[in-house]
Formats: C-alpha cells, sequence, structure tokens
C-alpha cells in the first residue's frame, strides 16, 4: 500500500475510534446528567473552550509538535472528558469539558494540515493535481470518520437495552414529555429511569478504551511528516502571529455579507444543540427510556451521511438556494410538528422520523453553509472560516445554556425565529453576491494547495 494512504487510513480509524465514544456520550448528555442541567452545561463550557482554543492554539501546538503528536496530544484531552464521566460533577465534567474544547480545535486543524501534506507530496511525486489528491483524501477521511455516530450510538443502546428495571411510564408522566415539558427531573422518575450503575460504567470503559487505542493507533502507525516534506509543512503552516489570526477574524466584520451570514451559521450551532439536547432528552428519554437514544441518533447521522453525499453531487446541477429552500421547508415543518405533537410510546416510528428530517436538512446546512463560505470569501479564507467556527460554537454555547432554563416551546420559537432570521440575511448575500462580477481562478496542475477548511466537529 502506498505510504500516504495508509497514513490516511491511521488518521481514519484513529478518529473513528476517538469520536465512537465522544458522539455516543455527547447523544447521552442531557439524559445521563439531567440533575441540575449539569449535562448540558457541560456541553455548553465545551463548546465555549473550542470557541477560544479555535482563535490560539492550533498554530502554536501544530509549529511545537508537529502534526502527529499534537493529533495524539488532542486525542488525549479526549480521553479526559469519558473519564471524567464516571464520576460526574460538576468538579469533574466541567474542567474536563474545557479540557475537551482546548483540545478541539488543534486536532482537527492537525488533521487537515496533515492530509494535505500528505496529498501535496503524492502529488508532487506523481505529477498530479494536489487539489485532486488532497479531494480524494478527504473523501476517505469523512467516507470512515462519518460511521462514528452510528458506532458510538450503537454501542451505548445496546448496554442500555439490557437493564431489566425498566418501568411502565404512566400517561400521567407522558403529559411532561415533548413541547410543554414540566420543566421537571420526570425523566428520571418514570421508564426511562436512569441505567444501573454497572450498565453506565461498562459504556464508560467501552468508551474510554476506543480513545485509548484512537492514541495507540497514531502513535504506533502515523508517520512524522519526512524532511522532504518539512518545507511543505512550514508553507502551509507559515500564517501570522496569532494576534494578528484573531484581530483578522474581527476585521473579517467589515465584509458586509459576513456580518449577513452570522444568523445562518448561529443557526447551525442552534439546530444540532436542541437535537442532541432537547429532542434525545424531552421526547425520545422521557418517552421511550435512554436506551432508545442511541437508535434514535443513528438514524440521525446514517441520513445526515448519505445526503451530505447525495447533496455534495448535486448542488452543481440544483444551486444552492434550492437546497437552502428544501432545508429551511423540512426544518420548519419539523418545529412546527414538534410543537403539535404529544409524544407516545406507541407512536414509536415517528421518533425516529424527526431526526430522520432534521438529518437531512442539517447535511444541507453543513455542506452548504461552509461551500458558501469559501465561495464567497476565497480570498481570505482563514479570516471566513474563523468566523465560521466562532458564530456556530457560541450557537452551541447558547442552544445548551438556556437549556435547562426554559421550556421546549420556547426553545422551538427560538429556532423557528433564527431560522426565519437567517434565510432573511441569506436572502441579502445572495441579493448582494448576484451584482457582484464571479471568482478567482482555480489552481494549476501541479499547485500545492492548502487544506480543505473542514468545520469543526468536535
Amino acid at each position: 500500500m502506498e505510504r500516504n494512504l495508509k497514513n490516511v487510513l491511521v488518521i481514519s480509524f484513529g478518529f473513528l475510534l476517538l469520536f465512537t465514544a465522544y458522539g455516543g456520550l455527547q447523544s447521552l448528555q442531557s439524559s445521563l446528567h439531567s440533575e441540575e442541567g449539569l449535562g448540558v452545561a457541560s456541553l455548553s463550557v465545551l463548546y465555549a473552550a473550542l470557541i477560544l482554543s479555535s482563535m490560539f492554539l492550533p498554530p502554536v501546538l501544530i509549529k511545537k509538535l508537529g502534526c502527529k503528536w499534537t493529533i495524539a496530544g488532542s486525542m488525549c484531552c479526549y480521553i479526559a472528558f469519558s473519564l471524567g464521566n464516571f464520576y460526574a460533577s460538576w468538579y469533574t465534567l466541567i474542567p474536563t469539558s474545557v479540557i475537551l474544547g482546548l483540545g478541539g480545535a488543534p486536532l482537527w486543524s492537525a488533521k487537515c494540515t496533515y492530509l494535505t501534506v500528505a496529498g501535496n507530496s503524492y502529488a508532487e511525486k506523481a505529477g498530479k493535481n494536489g487539489k485532486d489528491i488532497i479531494n480524494q483524501y478527504f473523501g476517505v477521511f469523512f467516507l470512515i470518520f462519518q460511521s462514528s455516530g452510528i458506532w458510538g450510538n450503537l454501542i451505548s443502546s445496546l448496554i442500555f437495552s439490557q437493564d431489566s428495571t425498566k418501568v411502565e411510564i404512566s400517561e400521567e408522566n407522558l403529559a411532561c414529555c415533548g413541547a410543554y415539558d414540566c420543566m421537571t427531573n420526570t425523566t428520571n422518575s418514570t421508564g426511562s429511569a436512569e441505567p444501573s450503575s454497572s450498565l453506565i460504567y461498562t459504556l464508560l470503559g467501552i468508551y474510554t478504551a476506543s480513545g485509548v487505542l484512537a492514541v495507540l493507533l497514531i502513535v504506533i502507525f502515523l508517520d512524522q511528516i519526512k524532511s522532504d516534506q518539512a518545507k511543505t509543512e512550514k508553507e502551509i503552516l507559515e500564517t501570522p502571529s496569532f494576534w494578528s489570526t484573531f484581530l483578522a477574524t474581527f476585521r473579517h466584520l467589515k465584509d458586509k455579507r459576513q456580518c449577513l451570514l452570522i444568523p445562518l451559521t448561529m443557526y447551525s450551532g442552534f439546530e444540532q444543540g436542541f437535537l442532541s439536547g432537547d429532542y434525545t432528552k424531552t421526547y425520545v428519554t422521557c418517552a421511550l427510556g435512554i436506551h432508545y437514544v442511541g437508535y434514535v441518533m443513528i438514524c440521525f447521522s446514517a441520513v445526515n451521511s448519505l445526503c451530505s453525499l447525495l447533496f455534495g453531487k448535486i448542488s452543481q446541477f440544483t444551486g444552492r438556494k434550492l437546497l437552502f429552500a428544501l432545508a429551511t421547508v423540512t426544518n420548519t415543518a419539523c418545529i412546527i410538528a414538534l410543537l403539535l405533537w404529544k409524544p407516545h410510546p406507541k407512536q414509536l416510528a415517528v421518533f425516529f422520523v424527526f431526526p430522520a428530517l432534521w438529518g437531512l436538512s442539517d447535511a444541507i446546512w453543513q455542506t452548504q453553509t461552509n461551500g458558501l463560505y469559501g465561495i464567497l470569501f476565497e480570498k481570505h479564507k482563514e479570516a471566513a472560516f474563523a468566523n465560521y467556527r466562532l458564530w456556530e460554537s457560541l450557537g452551541f454555547v447558547i442552544a445548551f445554556g438556556y437549556s435547562t432554563k426554559l421550556q421546549v416551546y420556547i426553545k422551538l420559537y427560538i429556532l423557528l425565529s433564527v431560522l426565519v432570521l437567517s434565510m432573511v440575511t441569506y436572502g441579502a448575500v445572495e441579493y448582494l453576491e448576484a451584482k457582484s462580477s464571479p471568482g478567482a481562478p482555480t489552481p494549476t496542475k501541479k499547485e500545492k494547495v492548502g487544506p480543505p477548511t473542514q468545520e469543526t466537529h468536535l
């Protein structure tokens, strides 16, 4: 096997193991640690730490440690979060959430840089277009990585389904599920009673072991950047000092189009935060039990992955406006339906319809918003995508921050309001763009290109 491809596979399976653990844990936080809102509070703190991390840490760590050891070290931050869940309290979960948030941005930046160096290196030797090879490597990576959402949630549901202490849910308790929830810990006193400690520790042990395997895979099998590639790595990492990068992020807000895209970017955080923080707890866990959370999120992950691939391919034929319209209609219909629907165990299929439709619309938000940033701000990609990460993360922070303070129907109205505002401001961006000229030319055949900027998924 060609060495660069081997390294791509090592990184891909390392991320698969790591995010099998983290993805499963994130879906369970609001249900597993619902007391005093600890679970969603930890996620809010986590994304706040990610904002700071994105602005300052990646260039510094990658230059000091190199890509390989930055990836390995950042993965250890994720393991710390798994360990914090063993004895979940404000004194363990909040600090480990900060640690994970700080490690998140360097992990993804180092991965992007490594795959780009590997792609450029192979393209130079083979006389091929660097951009094409890099896109192939990222395609392999995301093909493997995206399945982590399936495996992590499948493990949690299979383990929690072993719990024999299931309680029948009364109609009185079911009345506290859904949009007009009772703002109590009903979810822990009904048929969705918290699993036994032994099952929780078993799950956390598997997740922690998965993270440790990911680190070992990187440390043992991932090659260092070779001396003949050092120049390439240096070129990619030759960015201004982080103070100037920090200032450039906010100077970019002088661009009217960037300001208009803030609601759309924040909405991405709001809608993902609602699904993983509120839908899983107030609809699924409350009415069905915590062991169904994994199955529901598998449905979301599977549809999201398939639609990301589909919409990435058909966008060249349909254009982004039609896809954004589809996502808007789908999300609006889901929000209205969630306001009206009273969840009941007899309507099992409905619990899976919502995450499937949510996965379809989220795939559009992710692929098309990332693509829109790349097209509109081609000459200032670093500052533009720093803004993307900033405002999306802020959306997560706010969504998780008010999760325990407001009833679900209020959160749904907020979500709908932000969506409407997002489409109005997005329409203004398209109007401004229609009045301007097309973008810049593409790279020549052997031109070395920088890393395709990916959304920072934690």
